[in-house]
Parts: structure tokens; C-alpha cells; sequence
């Protein structure tokens, strides 16, 4: 079997585009992989045309390490975000079409389930007004959905530092989500990376009576050391890594021992064996996985197979039940949240399909997502302005 073409397919919301890729082979297989980007959606659609000629094309969809490489080092060039994503979502699809010719899940293939059904956490669901009122009423809504677990950043445009006026009311918003779903829902404290050290503990420590499940990105990803003066000054547990794109960057943070949780993207560090691979490492280490996933149900698809065979996978984000619920429709077979979780699809392949006049529907638009812009938590046109 080999590669005959790659077609690309970009479904667009206000905030973010996703990229579809499909793999066609010359038996009349084909599979697909999917990735989100913000604000390079063009770079990525730019890459995957020369990966295409150059790496992809008559290449042996099962040989996916030796795919994974040429795309990777083939170039030469350092691969950053835009080739390891590209990379993620030509082997996503390469594992599709080898899990429908085999007849197997890709969870079998990647070793046999260790779990029949996965966690999730809400996200996307405080598109409302920025009130404790609002807050209090959109969680309620969540918990009623079956969800056990939801996330939120409460900080408004906060940088670097947090008066104590917006601290206030930050705390506020936890509080009234707190009130709403009651003590034993799993409620994440998102700070996107955006403070400094000593803001991010003062925060941390405001919000401890709230019981956060973790601290997400307390600060910029980029200083590994500010990561550990945070670690060491609380108590609960930090999570990062949705900006690290290549596995071996990792290697570091597991030496610091600064993350509690890793939050690989598997649509941005080169997809599921990779994913698997940095999954392994982190058990060494004692560390849990909760992976980014902000995309589509083929993401989503993608990931639960990770999900499947990793004895150290926490839980899994999904957004697609709020914000932008109507894109769930591109996707044939899409995974579905019931009572908090996903059930392990035995479908062979991801267990999805793309549908291609569906995700017609949804053109490529100038998606933006400003974290400083007033509003930008309501993921809307006007939000990004």
C-alpha cells in the first residue's frame, strides 16, 4: 500500500480554524487527522503541499516511523509548531487507514486498553458574561450535562501582575462556579501562562479554599525556572505543556519535577505515537497526562486512542458540547460525553469519518484568539477586536 495524495480541509469558527488532512492510498483506503491553529492556518496548509511532494507521496502509510522522521529531520530546518503539527495530522491519518485495514482500534494496536472509558472536563462553557451570577448559572449547566469536571480561567486580561480589585473579583467567579457544581466536581484553574511567579502563587493561594484539581500554565512556557519557583511554592497540583511541540523538550521539565500533569496537544507534538512515546516517559517520572484538546472530534478521536493504553492518563478536555457544538457535525461518528465520560470507541481505525460537504459549511475565516482583548473568554467575533 502506499500514498497517493493528501487533500486538506479547513472548517472555520470565529476563534480558531481546524485543519482537517486526508490520506488517500492507491487501495482506496483513506484516513484522517486533524489539528487546530491559531493564526498559522495558512503556514500549516503551505507546509503540508511540499511535505506532500516531498515526504508524504509514495510513502508506506504502515512504515509511520520512518514517515514521522523524514518529515521531522528531512528538511533539515528545526521543526517548530507548524511542521510537528503538520506531522501530527498525516500520522493521525496514517493510524486510521492502519487500524481500518487491520480491522482493529488504535488503542489495540498501541498495546490493548487499560480502561473501557475516559474522563472529561468541560471547556468552552463561560461564553456568557463575565458575572459570578452568569458563571454560577453556565456551571449548572454542566454539571447537568453529566460532566464531573470543568475548567475556567476567571482572570479577565490580567498580565504578568493581578491587582487587588481584579484579584477580588477573580475570586469571586471561582467561588460562585465553586457554589454550582459542589464539593467533588473536578474544577481546574486555568492561567494560560500569563503571570509572573509571585503573582501566580498569591493567586494560587487566594483560590486554594476552592480546592483546584490543578494549576494550568501559572506562567510563560518559555522559563522553565520561573515553572519551578511556582511549583515549590504551592500546593496544588501544576500542569503545562500544550506549547512544547517536540517530545525531547520535555526532558527537563520531567527533571525539574515542576509538573504534577503534562498537557501534551496530540495535534501539535506529531501525533499519537508520539504522544504515547512522552506518555511512557512521564510514567517513569510519576507524572499523569491530561493532553490539550481544543480541536474538532477527529482531535478528540485521535486522543481517546492515547487514552485507551496509557496507565498514567488522567482525563481529557473537550470543548465541542459549548463552544462552537455545531462543527460536531463535520465529523461522522463523533465522540460523544455521557454521563462525564467517553466510552473507548472499537471501531476500527479512529472510529470517525470526515464528512467532506459538511465541513463545506464552515469556511476558513480570520480566526483570532487575543488573550489581552476585552471579552476574549466569550471565543466571539467581537471578543477579538
Amino acid at each position: 500500500m502506499r500514498i497517493t495524495g493528501i487533500s486538506t480541509h479547513v472548517v472555520g469558527t470565529p476563534w480558531r480554524n481546524l485543519t482537517y488532512v486526508q490520506v488517500h492510498t492507491d487501495e482506496g483506503l483513506t484516513g484522517v487527522g486533524e489539528t487546530r491553529m491559531l493564526g498559522r492556518t495558512d503556514a500549516l496548509v503551505g507546509y503540508l503541499r511540499e511535505a506532500a511532494a516531498n515526504h508524504i507521496e509514495g510513502s508506506d502509510p504502515f512504515a509511520l516511523e520512518d514517515l514521522v522522521r523524514r518529515m521531522k529531520y528531512g528538511d533539515y530546518g528545526r521543526a517548530g509548531e507548524i511542521v510537528m503539527s503538520g506531522i501530527a495530522v498525516v500520522e493521525m491519518a496514517c493510524w486510521d487507514i492502519k487500524g481500518k485495514a487491520l480491522g482493529a482500534p488504535v488503542w489495540q494496536l498501541l498495546g490493548g486498553r487499560v480502561t473501557d472509558r475516559v474522563k472529561a472536563y468541560a471547556n468552552g462553557w463561560y461564553t456568557t458574561e463575565r458575572t459570578p451570577e452568569a458563571y454560577h448559572e453556565a456551571a449548572l449547566g454542566v454539571v447537568e450535562r453529566g460532566y464531573r469536571a470543568l475548567k475556567i480561567d476567571p482572570f479577565g486580561t490580567g498580565h504578568y501582575e493581578l491587582d487587588q480589585a481584579q484579584t477580588n473579583y477573580s475570586v469571586s467567579l471561582i467561588e460562585a462556579v465553586r457554589d454550582a457544581i459542589g464539593p467533588e466536581t473536578e474544577l481546574m484553574l486555568e492561567m494560560h501562562g500569563r503571570f509572573s511567579p509571585s503573582t501566580a502563587v498569591r493567586l494560587a493561594r487566594d483560590l486554594a479554599p476552592f480546592r483546584p484539581a490543578w494549576l494550568e500554565e501559572p506562567v510563560p512556557p518559555e522559563n522553565l525556572r520561573a515553572l519551578e519557583k511556582v511549583a515549590a511554592k504551592v500546593d496544588i497540583p501544576v500542569a503545562t505543556g500544550e506549547r512544547i511541540h517536540d517530545r525531547t523538550e520535555f526532558r527537563e521539565l520531567f527533571a525539574s519535577q515542576a509538573a504534577d500533569i503534562i498537557q501534551p496537544d496530540v495535534g501539535h507534538i506529531g501525533g499519537i505515537l508520539e504522544t504515547r512515546k512522552l506518555a511512557a516517559t512521564a510514567e517513569t517520572h510519576y507524572v499523569l497526562v491530561a493532553p490539550h484538546n481544543v480541536g474538532g472530534s477527529v482531535l478528540t478521536a485521535a486522543t481517546l486512542q492515547v487514552a485507551g493504553c496509557t496507565p498514567n492518563f488522567k482525563i481529557l478536555e473537550h470543548f465541542n458540547d459549548f463552544a462552537d457544538a455545531g462543527i460536531k457535525a463535520v465529523v461522522k461518528g463523533a465522540p460523544q460525553v455521557v454521563d462525564g465520560y467517553f466510552e473507548l470507541p472499537d471501531a476500527p481505525g479512529l472510529g470517525v469519518e470526515l464528512d467532506v460537504d459538511a465541513a463545506a459549511e464552515f469556511p476558513q475565516q480570520q480566526a483570532r484568539f487575543d488573550l489581552w482583548a476585552d471579552g476574549w473568554e466569550k471565543r466571539s467575533p467581537g471578543a477579538a477586536g
